[in-house]
């Protein structure tokens, strides 16, 4: 998971090319002294998912953890505006997209049918039974009609 001249890599098997990241840069609002109202330090990185070189479960996953970052045209958008500098900036940016694509990379777990044993059953049924009891318990006392 190391940057290169020609982009980033993810794993062996998965690289984003410098081409399909797009970068803007946008002044931002904080700390900076007379700096933020001249210098576009924040950084707002643009990633075509939709038309990337990603393989296509791997898109799946990233967009369902991308969330509220992803637009509905397929962007994905990552805006850091934490430094001071454009460039500091500008790697924390490239930082989070790494990680949400390293996330998006791993294949989950596939998940084991498991039932609950016997005992466990009996448990559960038992505490309902107790729950149940007590509840009645709360019940306003009826008098019993006399004939």
């Amino acid at each position: 998971m190391d940057e290169t001249q020609d982009g980033i890599r993810i794993s062996p098997a998965i690289a984003i090319a410098e081409s399909e990241l797009d970068e803007r840069f946008v002044r931002a609002s904080g700390p900076g002294g007379q700096n933020v109202n001249k210098v576009a330090t924040a950084v707002e990185l643009r990633f075509d998912l939709s038309g990337s070189s990603l393989p296509e479960e791997v898109k799946a996953r990233l967009s369902a953890l991308a969330g509220r970052r992803l637009g509905t045209d397929g962007i994905l958008l990552i805006d850091s505006r934490e430094h001071r500098t454009q460039s500091r900036n500008r790697a924390a940016a490239r930082e989070r997209l790494r990680e949400l694509l390293r996330r998006a990379a791993e294949p989950p777990k596939n998940r084991r049918k498991t039932r609950p044993s016997r005992a466990a059953r009996e448990k559960r049924m038992d505490s309902k039974s107790v729950r149940a009891r007590l509840k009645a318990g709360r019940s306003r006392i009826r008098q019993e009609e006399e004939a």
